[in-house]
């Protein structure tokens, strides 16, 4: 549990923000416009970038991909969650009105619960996770082509001639 502390912890300060940006945008009435949608995968994505970072800085030498991966996923899944649980309570007791104004600036008689829609955002979240953490990663694990202390570089067999 403790290699979880980290990634749980910004897992919930990446569903803070996104509720925060959420409720910033329904201020203004623009929380029903799909576009800004984007600013969550900024918020996550700069999230799972951070978490992964820590991670890498707390563990040193023992990072790994496997390490860094698990970081990220947990810490999005955790905001995931969080976050579609706020969104539940805001569609059905906060703003009841939520959803309907939702579903009409899509174009289309659509008649969809709320469960489908919290599935839908559920969803969104976990493949955003899991793209993003996928994207994070790629700045952070040890590449194979650049030579390391000793001049050879990763995963390459020395071969040595045998007498």
């Amino acid at each position: 549990m403790k290699k979880f502390t980290l990634p749980i912890r910004f897992g919930f300060i990446i569903s803070a923000t996104l509720i925060a940006f959420f409720l910033f945008l329904a201020l203004f009435n623009l929380h029903t416009n799909p576009m800004f949608s984007l600013g969550n995968g900024l918020i996550t994505g700069f999230g799972i970038y951070e978490v992964i970072k820590y991670h890498k800085l707390k563990v040193g030498k023992n990072f790994s991909y496997s390490s860094g991966f698990t970081s990220g996923i947990v810490a999005g899944f955790v905001a995931t969650i969080i976050f579609t649980a706020f969104f539940l309570l805001y569609a059905t007791e906060i703003n009841p009105a939520f959803l309907s104004n939702l579903l009409e600036v899509f174009s289309g008689d659509y008649s969809v619960g709320i469960g489908v829609v919290c599935f839908v955002v559920a969803i969104m979240g976990f493949s955003t996770t899991v793209v993003l953490t996928l994207t994070c990663m790629q700045l952070f694990k040890d590449s194979r082509n650049i030579p390391n202390r000793n001049n050879e570089k990763d995963g390459e067999i020395t071969m040595k001639k045998v007498s």
